[in-house]
């Protein structure tokens, strides 16, 4: 990889980066561990993954907006000390017989404001300490971490839970956010915007968020990419996470196809953010586009019983195609975007492409239900394959370029 992310600078940034995926990742699996020993009920751990999918959306406009007026380390500071606060709060709930449900609530709507308010600002930071030319090994390394966070966290968080007990364990995520909040480095931040001293109100936040919204309308590339991002996200990562699991059990015979699967999506998405620390293709946006399409080729693989490496190779090259695409979208973000409204357009992204996630994941089930899987899964797999067609329609969209 580049020299630039071989600088104590980076590597901190990444060691906090990762710090604050994996206590991302670990906290669902560890309420759902505190399910199993009783600690609370089904109804409770839903209620709290619901507060705390509310809290990140919630933050990700307004942290979006303070990163662009202040220093985004100082965002990630705080971001990441709320989050640590969030998890104290889910602690003192488990143990609270009188308003444990409230606070569980309460701690996991906390938990996930932090989480929601660091990713812009991480975002931000990445142009600063790595500079232009170190942007694409960076975003690879990021995603990379981010990876290894999504298989080694909940792994990891429930081996914890299960020797050390759910407490012990959601201690050890609140020391991941203090990690998060303190390793990171200490940039020199270019200067803040025109009028970011005067005090925020309520009116200058509105016209602050419209101006981010208006910057990332003037990049084509970027309107049509997150569009097709959000839509395989919507109903790609739904076929994964609501059709699989059923599928897996039903026509192979319990979890086989599930686990073999979602090993083989990490093992891809790995091999395809390495591939990106390196490789810089020539029309690097049809390229991205092209290869965020091959999730289009999962929903199809899981529409009829076949030998069973050919939905885990689907499943591969799926998670190949996602990391082809993210790292220079990533890339080209930081790129593109003038530095002080960068976390406000970051914000945007994580907004629209994570936001409507869970209104697929709500509505899959019951469509599936009410037309069979058959149906639901061609549409997914066809929209899939279009939406990223569709965004190679601008010129920008080619080079993920505006000039």
């Amino acid at each position: 990889m580049a020299g630039e992310i071989r600088t104590r600078a980076f590597i901190r940034l990444w060691l906090g980066g990762t710090a604050s995926g994996l206590a991302t990742w670990a906290l669902p699996f560890v309420l759902g561990i505190a399910v199993l020993d009783r600690s609370i009920t089904a109804a409770q751990l839903g209620i709290a993954l619901a507060a705390r999918t509310v809290g990140f959306l919630v933050a990700l406009p307004i942290s979006g907006v303070l990163a662009d007026r202040s220093a985004r380390r100082k965002v990630v500071w705080g971001a990441s000390l709320i989050a640590a606060a969030g998890i104290a709060l889910i602690v003192i709930g488990l143990g609270h017989s009188a308003f444990g449900t409230a606070l569980l609530m309460l701690g996991a709507a906390v938990a996930g404001i932090g989480q929601g308010a660091c990713r812009p600002a991480y975002n931000a930071l990445v142009p600063i300490v790595v500079g232009v030319d170190g942007l694409q090994p960076a975003n690879a390394a990021m995603s990379i971490s981010v990876r290894v966070a999504t298989l080694v966290g909940p792994t990891l968080a429930t081996a914890l839970a299960l020797g050390l007990g759910v407490w012990a364990t959601l201690i050890a995520i609140a020391l991941l956010w203090l990690v998060s909040g303190f390793v990171p480095p200490h940039p020199v931040e270019p200067g803040r915007p025109d009028g970011a001293d005067a005090r925020l109100t309520l009116k200058s936040f509105h016209q602050e968020l419209i101006e981010g919204v208006r910057e990332a309308g003037r990049h084509p590339w970027f309107v049509a990419g997150l569009a097709a991002l959000t839509i395989v996200i919507a109903l790609g990562y739904s076929v994964t996470n609501v059709i699989l699991p059923i599928v897996s059990r039903d026509d192979y015979g319990g979890a086989v196809l599930l686990v073999a699967g979602t090993t083989a999506y990490t093992i891809g998405a790995l091999l395809g953010a390495a591939v990106m620390a390196y490789w810089r293709p020539r029309n690097q946006g049809w390229t991205a586009l092209g290869a965020l399409a091959l999730y289009g080729l999962v929903p199809f693989s899981l529409i009829a019983p076949i030998h069973i490496a050919i939905p885990i190779a689907a499943l591969f090259l799926a998670g190949l195609g996602v990391q082809l695409f993210n790292v220079p979208w990533f890339s080209a973000t930081q790129r593109e975007v003038p530095s002080d409204k960068l976390a406000r357009v970051s914000s945007v992204d994580f907004l629209f492409s994570y936001g409507l996630a869970p209104l697929g994941l709500a509505l899959i089930a019951p469509l599936s239900q009410a037309l069979g899987p058959t149906p639901v899964l061609v549409i997914c797999g066809c929209a899939c394959f279009v939406a990223p067609a569709l965004a190679m329609l601008p010129k920008s969209s080619r080079t993920f370029t505006s000039a």
